[in-house]
């Protein structure tokens, strides 16, 4: 999937993992190239885990969640906002 979408937005994913986080579903560092996904990804649809990688990897063109990134999350993704909506409504579960 990473290697798919990095040919579609132009962006090399330096390293990637998987590790629980409590809050998010994905996080990435822009400058190192890095994405993090969160392990309750794997309970979810093989859409909405594209989407969160996506996601992250927009962040390498635009860190903010301005009117920019979310052109180009249009143009990448286009039913992204649903995706949103899908996986807000099923929160994170917590661990102890």
């Amino acid at each position: 999937m990473i290697v798919r979408w990095e040919a579609k937005i132009g962006e090399k994913v330096n390293a990637w993992g998987i590790k629980r986080m409590r809050t998010k579903w994905g996080s990435c560092t822009p400058r190192a190239r890095r994405i993090w996904l969160t392990l309750e990804l794997a309970k979810k649809k093989t859409v909405l885990i594209e989407y969160v990688l996506v996601h992250e990897m927009t962040h390498f063109l635009e860190p903010s969640h301005n009117e920019h990134f979310k052109s180009l999350m249009d143009k990448f993704l286009p039913k992204w906002r649903s995706y949103t909506e899908e996986l807000n409504s099923s929160p994170l579960t917590m661990w102890q």
